[in-house]
């Protein structure tokens, strides 16, 4: 398909709105304290802020596909952005937390539908020799916007309250509606296939309790091993079996998984869950150890990690301009040597660590990041046929925060097993020093994890080629 004259138009309606939705995904980390003092909720049920958000977008993101084939770009659009400016209304206007927690809700509808569509519009937009600049523009939103909304978070609040963090929001969400209205058109065709309930409830079941199962593990004082647990996610896996099953046997799916025949697009797919893994669990984990053993204080901890956050967002759009000229391989697999490295590094961590290496460590990690995750996910998407383009964005958006949540539960349960090991074996009074011990052990147990997750991804990355979708010849005409 022919560039239209108007795309530019269209990718910056998408990333005005994609901007503030995604933006939402973290804003609200750093008021969750402020919102326990205000509302007089624990910490368990603050936490359904981001958890329930989680929650709410991997529920939604496998009925995408179905949807995009339904209604047209510029109806999905407009409403998912009207159902978020709705959820952040209310959401602002909260007088008691049900009412705020209401409205996060809806917000997370808005997001969990809004970056599938866009994703699959911009496959449709653009020739295959051009996407990677344009996923990369793209992937600047998703990077700096919840790189970003920590540390502005606690600014406004501090200046402004916890309400002004939505209050903020609306005028920008308008402008994205009413800018869509005068300037998005329609791209590709309504298909409208059978809507099959079954499909959609298992999907919701396997999703959504997996999502909650490994985000609510770190609730449970026995973590994943929690009964509770295991059977919330054992449930879970059983729904996904019977999901997928049924998917091969229908004429229309919910979600086609035979996306997974397609080589380059399975490869690029298990690399991209790595590496959302590792950085979910990285942006949890060492703030808790920068935190710890080394004793600065949380908004200290947020400066310091903003240069890596910042960079992996700025670096994007050149890594995607460099996936077009270059292919996957030159950047995916320097990219994983690279965490290789950040892994071993982090592995040994240590409360001498000079704060300048940790520093620079976790920028190459960031930057490491941006070389991977579009051009994987990119190349991935590149080798689908157009009919599975709606499919193939659902599944990789679905496993995002099915990925984090893995991610951030896994190491988090690694490091606290390490941590008690370490403590049980103490024989004396156990002191601040002791507890540092701990703690670094549990890190280190961690990141030995991460690093065998990191070799897989590089032997993966050896098996990737630049992809081809069948629907285009070498050249990048249909």
């Amino acid at each position: 398909m022919e560039v239209k004259i108007n795309s530019k138009l269209i990718l910056i309606t998408f990333m005005i709105g994609a901007f503030f939705a995604i933006l939402n995904e973290t804003l609200l980390n750093i008021a969750l304290t402020e919102l326990m003092n205000v509302f007089d909720v624990g910490r368990p049920t603050v936490q359904w802020m981001a958890t329930g958000f989680m929650l709410v977008m991997g529920v939604l993101m496998p009925i995408s596909a179905l949807l995009i084939q339904w209604f047209t770009t510029r109806r999905m659009f407009i409403s998912v952005m009207t159902i978020f400016l709705i959820g952040t209304t209310i959401a602002a206007c909260a007088i008691n937390f049900p009412m705020l927690l209401v409205g996060r809700m809806i917000q997370a509808v808005g997001t969990g539908l809004l970056i599938p569509v866009i994703m699959n519009t911009l496959l449709l937009l653009y020739r295959p020799e051009v996407r990677g600049k344009i996923m990369g523009t793209f992937g600047l939103v998703i990077m700096f916007a919840p790189a970003i909304g920590p540390t502005l978070s606690g600014v406004i609040v501090d200046l402004l309250g916890w309400r002004w963090l939505f209050i903020l929001v609306i005028p920008f969400a308008l402008f994205s509606i009413l800018f869509a209205w005068k300037y998005l058109e329609n791209v590709g065709e309504v298909t409208r296939p059978k809507v099959d309930v079954i499909s959609i409830v298992f999907s919701s079941i396997g999703i959504g309790g997996i999502v909650y199962g490994f985000s609510s593990a770190g609730h449970e004082s026995a973590g994943l091993f929690s009964t509770n647990i295991i059977m919330i996610i054992a449930v879970s896996l059983l729904s996904l079996v019977l999901f997928v099953i049924r998917q091969l046997k229908l004429e229309e799916p919910l979600l086609d998984v035979r996306v997974f025949k397609y080589k380059n697009y399975t490869r690029g797919i298990i690399i991209f869950v790595i590496v959302i893994m590792a950085m979910f669990a990285s942006e949890i984990v060492m703030p808790m150890y920068l935190q710890g053993p080394l004793g600065y204080s949380a908004k200290l901890t947020g400066l310091l990690l903003l240069p890596g956050a910042i960079l992996n967002g700025m670096m994007s759009p050149v890594m995607g301009t460099l996936f077009d000229k270059f292919g996957p391989r030159k950047l995916i697999i320097p990219g994983t040597i690279v965490i290789i490295g950040v892994m071993i590094f982090f592995s040994n961590i240590s409360p001498s660590v000079p704060i300048w290496a940790f520093i620079l460590v976790y920028i190459l990690l960031m930057v490491s990041i941006s070389a991977i995750m579009m051009p994987s996910q990119t190349n991935a998407l590149n080798e689908l046929p157009k009919r599975l383009y709606p499919h193939g964005t659902a599944i990789s958006n679905t496993l995002q925060p099915v990925a984090g949540a893995l991610g951030v539960s896994v190491f988090v349960s690694i490091m606290t097993h390490g941590e008690n090991s370490y403590l049980q074996e103490v024989s004396g009074p156990i002191t601040q020093e002791t507890m540092n011990e701990a703690m670094t052990l549990g890190v280190h147990h961690a990141y030995w994890f991460a690093l065998t997750l990191a070799c897989i991804a590089f032997v993966v990355a050896l098996f990737i080629r630049r992809a081809v979708s069948p629907d285009y010849d070498e050249s990048g005409n249909n």
